[in-house]
């Protein structure tokens, strides 16, 4: 079995670690993370894998998870090339830092994979993108292909050209989604409806549109949306609102641009 080292077990890096424990993989796991969720601790624990051992009890690996901040990386990325004699397949999850800038902390020669996952991760419904440098073998892209995989589905780029974007779209689209449940709930409370009821219909109806959506994987969005509009209804009246020019899909692209501009400017 494959040795892992995972260095950063925030929200993100113990939802690719339960994936790897729920596949039976814990006794090859090692987490290096100064403050663990406790239960996250005893997952590992349970498991076989080991919480911050020391450098020299760790066995050689196969691949170096890096789930820390960006203002992290330097330090944590040039004390993982110790690592480097190993020839492990380095995978970053750290938004906004490119291959290159990776490269120049962890060795000209490192195969690294640049990854972009998504919080519904947390409960193995995520959405990973990822690029490979050139130094990456097929048999580490193969495994680093299942360790992200784990956590959701998984799309692979010829490059890492459009992760910005990716991480624009699906890294902070999560955020997106739970906001329009708060101003779907907003507005049916100033339609009437009491706080409580407001948001429980706002909950369902977002969770039941995306499982239809998962349900009915050939069907387009844009289908479905017009499936549920009738001619002269009071969706098609509330779709005036939404789809008008300055509406929704305008804000939406105002936000994305927005986004993809923050993660460019935090790989400077």
């Amino acid at each position: 079995m494959s040795a892992i080292l995972l260095i950063g077990a925030g929200r993100m890096g113990a939802a690719l670690a339960r994936g790897w424990i729920a596949e039976g993989r814990g006794p090859a796991i090692a987490v290096i993370e100064p403050q663990p969720d406790p239960a996250f601790a005893r997952a590992l624990k349970k498991a076989g894998g080991r919480l911050n051992p020391k450098p020299a009890a760790v066995a050689p690996p196969s691949a170096v998870v890096l789930a820390v901040k960006p203002q992290m990386l330097e330090g944590v990325a040039r004390e993982a090339a110790r690592y480097a004699a190993a020839k492990p397949v380095f995978v970053s999850i750290v938004a906004g830092v490119s291959l290159a800038r990776l490269q120049s902390f962890l060795g000209e020669r490192a195969a690294i994979v640049r990854a972009m996952p998504n919080l519904p991760a947390s409960i193995g419904a995520g959405v990973t993108v990822a690029a490979a440098n050139g130094a990456v073998t097929g048999a580490q892209r193969r495994l680093a292909g299942a360790l992200l995989g784990a956590a959701g589905d998984l799309e692979w780029l010829a490059d890492e050209t459009p992760i910005d974007a990716v991480t624009a779209v699906s890294g902070s689209g999560p955020a997106y989604v739970f906001l329009l449940v708060e101003a779907l709930a907003a507005a049916g409370i100033e339609a009437g409806l009491a706080p409580d009821l407001a948001m429980r219909l706002a909950r369902r109806t977002i969770v039941g549109s995306g499982a239809l959506l998962a349900a009915l994987p050939d069907q387009q969005a844009e289908k479905l949306r017009r499936d549920v509009t009738s001619p002269g209804g009071t969706t098609e009246a509330a779709l005036g609102v939404l789809m008008a020019e300055k509406g929704l899909a305008a804000l939406m692209a105002k936000a994305v641009k927005a986004a993809v501009k923050r993660a460019r400017d935090l790989g400077k």
